[in-house]
């Protein structure tokens, strides 16, 4: 179950109140349109992201994989992606943790999902993953990824996670969103330079503080 503290419904979708419903800790879920929750989100300040040491050594491990970025609804859209996507939750998380319907649902109907765009990761010409995601002028939200559990490529998760924070911030973005911060497994978010996570009123910087709480 994630946090939430607090939800809404939207119907209002320009990049402005988007961009404001974030800064106030809202993230859209997969529900249903509009639907928003709020919850210790976590962002990365792009204005203070570096690459580090250990995020260097990520993507010498991906560099074959390259990321594209097509709009949702996706055109090219085809069974082997919610294939995809369901056995990679089921494997992670257990059954019915995310239906291939819903998958499916997310990335081609654009009066029931709340995404714009689907992030598409190659290696050579074979796909290897994908992420659910949302875009703005301001921000990228990386939401929903699932890959190819038994690629040969080292560290492919947090490849992919590293490869769109990085053209967000190529393409002037000011924020990535993470989603939350809830759960111990969560602490693998917290590796970046600029990490911000909101505490219900504010955003905090103090990862040690954030970590007593997971």
């Amino acid at each position: 179950m994630y946090l939430s503290w607090n939800t809404k419904f939207t119907t209002d979708f320009s990049d402005e109140n988007i961009n404001s419903l974030y800064n106030e800790g809202f993230l859209f879920t997969r529900k249903g349109k509009g639907e928003m929750y709020q919850t210790r989100s976590l962002r990365i300040d792009l204005s203070k992201f570096e690459l580090n040491s250990e995020n260097r050594r990520v993507l010498k491990h991906t560099e074959g994989l390259n990321l594209f970025v097509s709009p949702i609804p996706y055109a090219d859209y085809a069974w082997t992606i919610h294939k995809l996507g369901k056995d990679f939750y089921e494997t992670k998380f257990g059954e019915k943790t995310f239906s291939a319907q819903k998958i499916k649902e997310l990335i081609t109907d654009k009066e029931k999902s709340n995404f714009n765009r689907l992030l598409i990761y190659k290696n050579n010409d074979v796909t290897l993953g994908y992420c659910i995601a949302l875009e703005t002028n301001d921000l990228l939200h990386y939401c929903y990824p699932f890959y190819e559990l038994n690629s040969e490529i080292k560290n492919i998760g947090l490849g992919m996670m590293l490869k769109a924070i990085v053209l967000a911030k190529e393409n002037g973005k000011k924020y990535v969103y993470l989603g939350s911060a809830s759960r111990p497994t969560d602490t693998y978010k917290l590796q970046f330079a600029g990490i911000e996570w909101f505490d219900g009123k504010t955003w905090q910087t103090d990862l040690e503080k954030l970590k007593t709480q997971l």
